[in-house]
């Protein structure tokens, strides 16, 4: 594989993750497909402070309850942002955004540790913060390319 085409394929990593991890009435999120897309024991840390890493399983089992009470419908889709790949490591910023019960956007930024194992790109980690007044994401991570 050429850099040109571990970066798509990492693009196609993250925007199939926000598109698994979406739902709305009738239609359940692909639970196991996000799962899946984790390398086994990749921490997740969200924006909450002091940082709590949890599992990519407690992660799912938290917005199971979400989607089974108040939150109906969640659409998650990535915006843009910057891959870095080096051999079988790559790094990546991504800009996303959320649309709850379609009337709260939420945008954040998450960052990805990825590896290439068996001639296929894995999470091995996830970190995000969320957009804030004080906290603009930069307009170039806004780019799809």
């Amino acid at each position: 594989m050429t850099r040109a085409s571990d970066e798509a394929a990492i693009r196609e990593v993250i925007g199939r993750q926000a598109a698994r991890l979406s739902w709305s009435r009738g239609s359940e999120a692909d639970w196991e497909g996000f799962t899946n897309s984790f390398f086994p024991g990749a921490p997740m840390i969200a924006s909450r402070r002091p940082a709590q890493p949890q599992t990519v399983a407690s992660f799912v089992e938290r917005m199971k309850s979400l989607a089974a009470s108040a939150l109906q419908d969640f659409q998650e889709r990535a915006l843009g942002g910057e891959i870095r790949v080096f051999g079988n490591v790559a790094v990546a910023l991504v800009a996303g955004e959320t649309l709850e019960n379609r009337t709260e956007a939420n945008r954040d930024v998450s960052g990805y540790l990825l590896i290439k194992d068996g001639g296929q790109w894995m999470i091995v980690a996830q970190a995000w913060d969320k957009e804030k007044a004080d906290l603009p994401i930069p307009k170039e991570m806004l780019d799809p390319r």
